[in-house]
This record gives C-alpha cells, sequence and structure tokens, in this order.
C-alpha cells in the first residue's frame, strides 16, 4: 500500500507512516521502532514533511533530479550472443544491455535470446510511441549484431515489451555528489536508502543495493539513540 505522509512527534521524530489503498478507502497508521524511506529521491521529496523542510540534509535534495529511462525487453527467435554478463553499448542510444538468455536463470534459453536494454538519455523519446522506440532500438541493433539482422537468415523480433520512467536515477552533473544524504538523518529513527545516498558508487543497481546495506548497518548502530528518543516521547501526552 502507498506511503500516504510521515507523521511525527513533538520533537520532529517519527511518530508513524499513514499507509492508504490506492482509492484511499482504507487507510492505517504503521508504528515502527525506526522507519526507512526506500522510495527514489523525487518521490521521496514529495512526501518530505514541511518541519523538516529547513534541515540541510533534505533540503540539498531539491538538487538532485531524477531523468526520464526506458528500459526494453525484446524477445528473438535466435541466439545473437552468448556472452554472460551486462555489456556497454557503442551506440548512442543503447546504453546498456544484456543477454538475459545466459545472464539469468528464469530467462535460460540455449537457443533464441531476450535482451534487456537501457534506452537513454531517453528525454526526447519519454513521449514517443512504444512502436517509434522499438524501431529506433532495432535499427541501433542491426549495428551491433550486422551478421544476425542482414543476409538469409535474419533473427526476427518474437515480442517485446516498453518499460518508461518518466522520473528515474537522478541526474550527474557537477557539484551533485555534495548534495548526496548520509543514510542516517538528523531525524534519530528516521533512515534513507537508495542509489542517491551517499556511497561509492553512483545510481545504479549496484549503488542501491550498497545503499541498503550501510542503511541497515546505521540503523543497527542507532538503537540506543532511537530507544532513549521512544522513552522521551512516551512520557508526553497523547499529541
Amino acid at each position: 500500500s502507498p506511503l500516504r505522509e510521515i507523521n511525527l512527534n513533538e520533537d520532529s521524530t517519527v511518530k508513524s507512516f499513514t499507509i492508504a489503498s490506492l482509492n484511499e478507502k482504507e487507510k492505517k497508521e504503521l508504528t515502527a521502532d525506526a522507519y526507512v524511506s526506500a522510495m527514489p529521491v523525487d518521490l521521496f521529496k514529495l512526501m518530505i514533511p514541511k518541519q523538516w523542510k529547513g534541515l540541510d540534509a533534505f533540503s540539498k535534495l531539491d538538487g538532485l533530479n531524477g531523468v526520464p529511462v526506458i528500459n526494453i525487453h525484446l524477445w528473438f527467435d535466435k541466439k545473437l550472443t552468448d556472452i554472460d554478463h551486462l555489456l556497454f553499448s557503442r551506440s548512442p542510444l543503447l546504453s546498456v544491455y544484456a543477454d538475459m538468455s545466459i545472464t539469468c536463470k528464469e530467462y535460460e534459453d540455449p537457443n533464441r535470446s531476450m535482451l534487456e536494454l537501457v534506452f537513454a538519455p531517453a528525454k526526447d523519446w519519454i513521449s514517443r510511441s512504444d512502436e517509434d522506440i522499438i524501431e529506433a532500438t532495432i535499427n541501433e541493433l542491426k549495428k551491433l549484431f550486422p551478421n544476425h539482422f542482414t543476409g538469409d537468415n535474419q533473427a526476427n523480433l518474437r515480442k517485446y515489451k516498453v518499460v518508461k520512467t518518466p522520473l528515474s536515477v537522478y541526474k550527474s552533473i557537477p557539484g551533485c555528489q555534495q548534495l548526496r544524504p548520509d543514510q542516517k538523518t538528523p531525524i534519530h529513527n528516521f533512515f534513507l536508502t537508495g542509489d542517491y545516498t551517499m556511497q561509492r558508487y553512483l545510481a545504479s543497481m549496484e549503488g542501491a543495493v550498497l545503499s541498503g546495506k550501510l542503511c541497515a548497518d546505521k540503523v543497527n548502530k542507532s538503537q540506543a539513540r532511537i530507544l532513549e528518543s521512544q522513552k522521551q516521547n512516551a512520557l508526553k501526552p497523547d499529541q
């Protein structure tokens, strides 16, 4: 269920999360010892309580802005590659790709490729039709795999899926590194995780995973501080 509101105690620590169904007919309060946001930075900025807006760790997030990204899934009737890892592309439209029929057990197929590709930069393409995007992608693949798209035994596209994310990873521009927040925030019982938080990688799956590990470690090390804050709030009258 989507998060609707971050509710605060008088000392600005988190009291609870308001969780609601998509139609908001069903709402409930979720309470915990510690609270973690794993939302992308653009969505989290919309949820920041007004009492936190002046804190440097949160106000700096205004400088981190997501960019559109398009992910493309292509199923072919032939094998295009035998490489078992992620590949960077020399194409100006396709940044990285992998043959999931080799790299992923769930898509394993010894005879047919299933490519997953990142179509980026996608700013000029995010509003285009899926058909336009697929046509442009196939044209780029013909340059990357000329032997499979010429002659009498060409690879044929069996099916496809285009996934558009209007605001995805943050845009890496000069100065943005100093804007990335630590997983431990100024709020005793509130923590952040996500590839935009401070860790050694840029916006990526690897960065997201590492940030989660760092966040868990910092939650664990903050137990005493969290418990002390809980005791203090328990002594106060109901808010």
